[in-house]
């Protein structure tokens, strides 16, 4: 099973985006393990969990250097979302985004 991080600001558009990223790899019958941290709670996450990708929200791309080399030594692939898709909240394409991602590490 791959686990999909999305890292966000507070996690209320993205919650919704894991929904329907969750929603999407049911209907494909995709074993994954999807969801969302914010900015603070990244450290710990990518310490204590096994991450196959992370996936950067628009609000925090600023954050993208600090969490490069968060990741660095882990050999996490990290990607920021396509905006078009986050602004349409489409699952079914980020989760196309994050297993694209997955196998071309």
């Amino acid at each position: 099973m791959k686990t999909i991080v999305l890292v966000c600001a507070a996690g209320m558009s993205t919650s919704l985006l894991v929904t329907k990223m969750k929603r999407a790899a049911k209907i494909k019958s995709i074993e994954v393990n999807i969801f969302a941290v914010s900015v603070p709670e990244v450290d710990l996450t990518v310490k204590n969990k096994n991450i196959d990708v992370l996936l950067l929200a628009p609000q925090v791309k600023y954050k993208k250097k600090f969490l490069e080399e968060l990741v660095a030594d882990k050999n996490i692939p990290m990607e920021d979302i396509n905006v078009q898709y986050y602004g349409k909240m489409d699952g079914e394409q980020v989760l196309e985004q994050a297993l694209t991602l997955i196998d071309s590490n």
